[in-house]
């Protein structure tokens, strides 16, 4: 089957950061945009869609306000339009619960007539002679195959779980990644013991959830590789480095620099929310009361270097990274929450001749986001080692689609703050100030 129409762009994955760019290109009638995800409909994390989480930045890192605050698919226009606005008010938080991001952008989706689900890319290869991209997809529902047509393409197929090396190519039952946790959580509850592995913000939503089933019965052990459990910095001049200036500084420095420095800056982005960390040991410290005994341990220092199935449990075999000594622990399930990372998607092989790679082999992202040659395939959330810490902030979504919209159309759609920080982060003046005399 064939589609004759030539989209001037075309977005593959409907995540958050490629629903808010068709959410903003909806209204601009000079560009006509369509957007395909496999899944049967937008679904954030539902693994981790815990009652009490947050998200853990403010409302207004919707998908579209920082870049159109006036714009019908922003947040607080879908709190006034599901009655919740003065509900949201009342509460005095800047915090969305997530499963209510969730819904918002389900919300969003609904409003929107260029994004469609259930097909799944499967190819892409460059007309030469017409300068498009034919992008090959199967209907997921009927198994149909559409060729569509695009001068432009973002890639928005998001990040997928990451797990320690030593679980590559297996798969134990009892063993799950963070976001298979609801889909789980009942198992876990009816066994003996959990062990979860990691330092950030999901591992530590996850102990709090389950913290309050602790009993003799049920056991539950935290390990970390890092020397405590620390707060992701939320600081207000720490927080000026998620602005375009300091992508900016971060993207014109050298490969190597740029290494060193993201690999010093964990607690700008995968720290656990301060407020949740002081909840965990309130309720600890509720729990001791008397004496009593608690279930549930915290080991921090502890790296984790491999696990062996031993009939219904786990064999966890550790190192203190302080002191070198090894150690052994037993666990009946184990949640790695070793978080997410990025993984091309295997359509990009019919294009690879386009893309412009690092020395070690890693996409080259241009400052306006692009990886090919002819500056026309957009990537979100791939840019990490070359736009810094900010790139899976969802506040800087919106500044990163303008920048895509932008250069799509060639002319000023939405307005792009150039400097917003009162921090200077490189040696080159900013201003100059007058002194009369």
């Amino acid at each position: 089957m064939k589609n004759n129409k030539v989209y001037d762009i075309i977005g593959i994955g409907i995540g958050p950061f490629n629903l808010g760019l068709a959410a903003l290109l909806q209204p601009v009638a000079s560009i006509n945009s369509l957007f395909l995800d496999q899944a049967e409909g937008f679904d954030w994390h539902p693994g981790l869609m815990l009652d009490q989480a947050t998200l853990q930045v403010p409302f207004m890192a919707d998908l579209v306000t920082m870049a159109n605050p006036a714009s019908p698919f922003s947040f607080l226009h879908f709190l006034k339009e599901t009655d919740r606005l003065y509900k949201f008010y009342i509460r005095e938080s800047f915090y969305i619960l997530r499963k209510e991001y969730n819904l918002y952008c389900q919300w969003v989706c609904h409003q929107l007539t260029n994004c469609l689900f259930e097909k799944k890319v499967e190819n892409i290869i460059y007309d030469e002679i017409r300068e498009i991209y034919i992008v090959h997809v199967l209907d997921l529902r009927n198994n149909d195959v559409t060729k569509y047509h695009t001068r432009k393409l973002a890639l928005g197929t998001g990040t997928q779980p990451n797990l320690p090396q030593f679980m590559q190519g297996k798969n134990y039952a009892n063993v799950l990644h963070t976001s298979e946790y609801l889909d789980r959580k009942k198992d876990i509850l009816e066994s003996d013991s959990v062990s979860i592995i990691g330092s950030g913000q999901s591992a530590a939503e996850i102990f709090r959830d389950l913290l309050p089933e602790t009993d003799p019965s049920f056991k539950m052990h935290w390990f970390t590789r890092p020397d405590r459990f620390f707060p992701m910095e939320y600081s207000k001049l720490t927080l000026e480095l998620t602005s375009p200036e300091y992508v900016d500084h971060f993207y014109q420095m050298p490969p190597e620099m740029r290494k060193n420095i993201l690999s010093r800056q964990p607690p700008l982005y995968k720290g656990i929310n301060f407020d949740l960390i002081n909840e965990i040991f309130d309720m600890l410290y509720e729990m001791s009361v008397g004496n009593k005994s608690l279930y549930a341990e915290l080991r921090p220092s502890s790296q984790l270097d491999s696990i062996h199935p031993e009939g219904n449990t786990h064999l966890l075999n550790f190192t203190h990274v302080q002191d070198g000594a090894s150690f052994s622990h037993i666990s009946d399930f184990i949640i790695l929450a070793t978080g997410y990372q990025y993984k091309e998607p295997e359509f990009l092989k019919g294009i690879e001749n386009l893309i412009q790679r690092t020395e070690e082999g890693q996409l080259n992202v241009s400052r306006n986001y692009t990886i090919d040659l002819r500056a026309t395939v957009f990537v979100q959330n791939a840019e990490l080692h070359t736009h810094g810490f900010v790139t899976p902030d969802l506040g800087m979504g919106a500044y990163r689609n303008s920048v895509i919209i932008n250069s799509i159309a060639g002319r000023e759609i939405y307005k792009v703050e150039k400097r917003i920080a009162f921090q200077q982060f490189n040696t080159s003046k900013v201003w100059t100030a007058k002194h009369s005399s």
